[in-house]
């Protein structure tokens, strides 16, 4: 049983011998020695070699903590996976026999990250290979104490309402498509046709496939959600176990028979598979134990419907981790032996029928200020913008809450190509105890729906800094004083449109109000601009973007966005909209982009699919950032309006906006 008396460790260098000595059984720890093992991105792994005089003691342990790297820190939290693994080992794993290490410590502070956990160390023991695949008695134990897991909990009633297991899964057929597409671009024609087919097939009609295997009738129980050979550590002769199943981060609550659809459909060369399937599937009905809830046919109908699972995961995991030589390999043989076991089973027709996803629309409660979460880097954000190009002045202002650090960000910006660019710039206003509202002493500002979806409206009374030299914002540096009020509101100018895979909307909008810089008014009278809401987890410093929302004179809206994570192909999110609102989902947004040794955007092409459109900026104004992190690091966020013109001869303006990660110093 874990113990919970003792505190979290963050780091092994946390670790005493009287900590060790409270949390393991046997008797005094005298003194321990530590080494990091595995590679793992979003944990670390130690074996911490025991000194004890005490018969009874382990001689090692394994300890996992979290990922020093703050971005794969702040995933794991976002994603809850290290409160999953910890709530496994002390909530589940007491229930169950079979292949798990014991725990002796498990704890877990789901706002800062921090978690360990001390299990017994499966060693001696030999990790299994994904390409290589397993031996028949590797596999055939594989799968019998797969089901001595699974059966205790097929359908259990504690479990289905446990919201920890029951994460929303944020992938769908809109965001599967694009990764898929850059499976296609990386692999080409290493990708057999019949295998093409086989992904095509499946993405065509993802949406509804999860929704099928979703469906009430469906039995469900314990999902690891990576039950493959690489986490597999088969023991030798002096080993306590013959199997120790690790990585738990992932579990979930889900269809019954994924795992082993999963380990089935990949652990074995496609020829071995075939003349061991149903002797394996058989090993697993017989491990569930008596009074199980599925026959042999049922298990045969599951795996057969579950064995899309593993063409998913060789698309979408391929396209989310660092490659390399060895993940290609793998990524590979995943595809081929899973798609060999889709075509061998027929599950092709057990799929629905291909649809096309429609597009997401916020709701009037989007519109409201939201509770946060417990994660330190979660906040609450309002943007909008407008372009007067008859006047040469172009604006945006952004309202940040972050609650977790009892901090705001609040900024507005206006610039043209005839205008020096004013800045209303506080990285550090106390957090508003009304969201809607800024106080400071250089900052009176509100802003509120006025009709939640249609109409939004922003006053502010400000002091700010004039900039003849914009780029001097990139350095910190200070600007001439200057008034500044502003009375803009937003009127929608076409449909919201809804983020799948995070929690945003933006807005086409025609703006109306006035501005005012020390005392010299413009008149602004339904220009165009865009207006988004965000709230979620958000780390500025740890994936580079491309935003941009472009407004043709043909009525046409355009909103596009690239984002950049470190190793990992770009992921592209936006639409296309007609002047009645019809709108088409984007699944590439590209630039070729020039910035000066200022840091300042000079010329940018932006590219949309599928909506066919190429569109050349000419930069009318610069309205850029720097963001400095607590920790550090720096991002240089050049934003910039521009006139655009397309290669079928349409013109029209938007912003441009940047988030440019800058190198750490060593």
């Amino acid at each position: 049983m874990a113990s919970e008396s003792q505190p979290a460790i963050e780091r092994p260098a946390d670790l005493t011998a009287a900590w060790l000595t409270a949390v393991i059984p046997g008797g005094a720890i005298a003194d321990f020695t530590v080494e990091r093992i595995g590679t793992g991105q979003m944990s670390e792994c130690y074996r911490v070699e025991l000194t004890s005089a005490e018969p009874g003691t382990p001689q090692s342990v394994i300890m996992k903590v979290a990922a020093t790297d703050p971005v794969s820190r702040q995933t794991g939290v976002a994603l809850g996976l290290y409160e999953r693994e910890v709530r496994f080992y002390r909530d589940i794993a007491p229930r169950l026999g079979g292949p798990l290490a014991p725990c002796y410590h498990a704890a877990v502070d789901t706002s800062s990250g921090i978690f360990d956990l001390v299990l017994g160390d499966a060693g001696p023991a030999v990790v299994g290979d994904e390409i290589d695949g397993a031996t028949a008695e590797q596999a055939s134990l594989a799968v019998a104490e797969l089901g001595r897991l699974h059966g205790p909990l097929l359908d259990d009633p504690v479990l289905a309402n446990a919201p920890w297991l029951h994460r929303a899964a944020p992938l769908d057929q809109a965001m599967i498509a694009p990764l898929y597409a850059g499976f296609v671009d990386r692999y080409g024609d290493q990708i057999a046709p019949q295998y093409r087919m086989v992904c095509e097939r499946l993405v065509a009609a993802f949406d509804g496939y999860v929704a099928q295997e979703n469906a009430d009738d469906r039995i469900r129980g314990l999902v690891h959600g990576d039950y493959r050979l690489d986490n597999l550590l088969f023991g030798t002769a002096a080993a306590d176990r013959a199997l120790t199943v690790v990585d738990w981060q992932t579990v979930s609550w889900g269809p019954a028979l994924t795992d082993l659809a999963y380990f089935v459909g990949c652990a074995l060369p496609t020829q071995h598979r075939r003349e061991l399937y149903h002797a394996l599937l058989r090993s697993y009905h017989d491990a569930l134990g008596p009074g199980a809830p599925l026959d042999i046919d049922d298990i045969t109908d599951g795996v057969r419907r579950q064995s899309f699972f593993g063409v998913m995961m060789a698309i979408v995991s391929s396209m989310l981790v660092e490659r390399t030589e060895r993940g290609d390999r793998m990524f590979l043989t995943m595809l081929q032996r899973h798609c060999d076991h889709v075509l061998d089973t027929d599950a092709l027709a057990t799929l629905p029928a291909a649809t096309s996803p429609q597009p997401l629309t916020p709701s009037q409660h989007d519109e409201l200020a939201h509770t946060a979460t417990a994660e330190p880097l979660w906040s609450e954000s309002w943007y909008a913008d407008f372009i007067d190009t008859a006047q040469g002045l172009g604006g945006w202002i952004r309202i940040g809450l972050m609650p977790n650090e009892d901090t705001a960000w609040f900024h507005v910006l206006l610039c043209g190509p005839e205008l020096p660019t004013v800045a209303v710039v506080d990285f550090d206003v106390p957090l508003p105890a009304d969201p809607w509202a800024v106080r400071t002493s250089a900052i009176e500002a509100d802003h509120w729906a006025e009709e939640p979806l249609q109409s939004y409206r922003v006053t502010v009374h400000a002091q700010g800094q004039a900039y003849t030299d914009p780029s001097a914002l990139l350095r910190s540096e200070p600007g001439t004083p200057v008034d500044v009020a502003i009375d803009l509101a937003w009127a929608t100018d076409g449909t919201p449109y809804r983020y799948r895979m995070t929690t945003r909307y933006e807005i086409p909008c025609t703006v109306s109000g006035s501005v005012t810089i020390d005392g010299r008014c413009s008149r602004i009278d339904a220009v165009p601009g865009q207006r988004d809401h965000s709230w979620g987890v958000r780390d500025w410093w740890s994936m580079d973007w491309l935003w941009s929302a472009l407004h043709l004179d043909d009525g046409t809206h355009l909103h596009g966005v690239n984002i950049q994570l470190p190793g990992i192909p770009g992921v592209s999110v936006g639409y296309g909209q007609d002047r009645t609102g019809n709108v088409s989902e984007l699944n590439t947004v590209s630039v070729q982009e020039t910035f000066g040794p200022n840091g300042l955007p000079t010329e940018a092409i932006l590219t949309l699919q599928p909506v066919d459109i190429t569109a050349a900026a000419d930069v009318r104004g610069h309205a850029p950032l720097l963001l400095t992190a607590a920790d550090g690091r720096v991002s240089q966020f050049p934003r910039a309006w521009a006139r655009f013109r397309t290669t079928d001869g349409r013109t029209g303006v938007g912003w441009l906006e940047w988030n440019r990660n800058q190198p750490t110093p060593q």
